[in-house]
């Protein structure tokens, strides 16, 4: 039954049968007979499916934790195997925000790989709710989010940028969607600013800025290098920079396998 809650918690992920069968590298019709199994199994019907794809019914909703506490499970014994047979294979799962993923993490992964090449890092970018959300769910193994979590990792500065020559008072800001932590630091530091585009890449919005239609506030790590090539302005602001904390989170320390208990020190030891 455990590849039939897989399935399950994939099709919940991906909102579409079509796209969890190409994660599950399935067949669709043998996903679709997956799914009859564990609902035959479990005694009800668990997904809705229509023209907008597939979600969790009341019966689905109800069942989801316990599925997921069910393959967490099933990791963690996994993971209690791999501690008596070393680190020399396995994965680690590692979530976090689209600064720390593109500017923060790749010199540390790029370090660990070549110590532990054995070892298959999977990176998910992900919002900070959503990274604990899944550390709980035992379905990641380290997370990375904006602050207090289980260990101070660093301090991250964010400034305002705009283009090379930056409109004078330009209150126009160039921004990551509602619910992220750099728009929730913007609206609590920058009442005025007047949001014209709302962006999931940073490497999106600096090439906004860089054209002229705004100024941003971004982590000073995405931005050195534009502002050595003077692609990028920093612009003086007395609210600014704004330090934020970022930590580490993973699951229950007897948990977590040698794989991720060395890129917990990995991660700790770095500059």
């Amino acid at each position: 039954m455990l590849e039939q809650l897989r399935h399950f918690l994939q099709i919940v992920d991906e909102g579409t049968f079509t796209a969890a069968s190409r994660r599950a590298h399935l067949s669709q019709p043998a996903l679709t007979a997956s799914i009859q199994r564990l609902e035959e199994a479990v005694g009800a019907r668990l997904l809705d499916r229509g023209p907008g794809g597939a979600r969790p019914n009341a019966a689905g909703r109800a069942f989801l934790p316990w599925a997921e506490a069910a393959v967490a499970a099933v990791e963690s014994g996994k993971k209690a195997v791999a501690a008596i047979e070393g680190i020399e294979v396995g994965e680690v799962r590692i979530g976090a925000g689209a600064t720390v993923c593109t500017y923060l993490l790749p010199s540390v992964l790029m370090a660990y790989q070549a110590h532990y090449p054995g070892i298959l890092l999977r990176l998910q970018e992900t919002d900070s709710a959503e990274t604990r959300r899944l550390i709980a769910a035992g379905r990641l193994d380290i997370g990375i989010v904006p602050g207090e979590g289980d260990l101070r990792w660093r301090e991250d500065d964010l400034v305002l940028v705009g283009p090379r020559e930056p409109r004078p008072d330009d209150r126009r800001h160039i921004c990551f969607p509602r619910g992220t932590h750099i728009r929730e630091v913007l609206t609590a530091h920058f009442p005025e600013a007047e949001v014209v585009m709302e962006l999931n890449s940073t490497t999106a919005i600096k090439g906004h800025v860089r054209a002229g239609l705004g100024i941003a506030l971004l982590s000073e790590s995405a931005i050195l290098h534009d502002l050595k090539h003077g692609r990028l302005s920093r612009i003086d602001d007395p609210r600014t920079p704004i330090q934020r904390t970022l930590s580490i989170i993973h699951g229950p320390f007897p948990t977590l396998s040698p794989a991720a208990r060395a890129l917990r020190e990995a991660l700790l030891s770095a500059p």
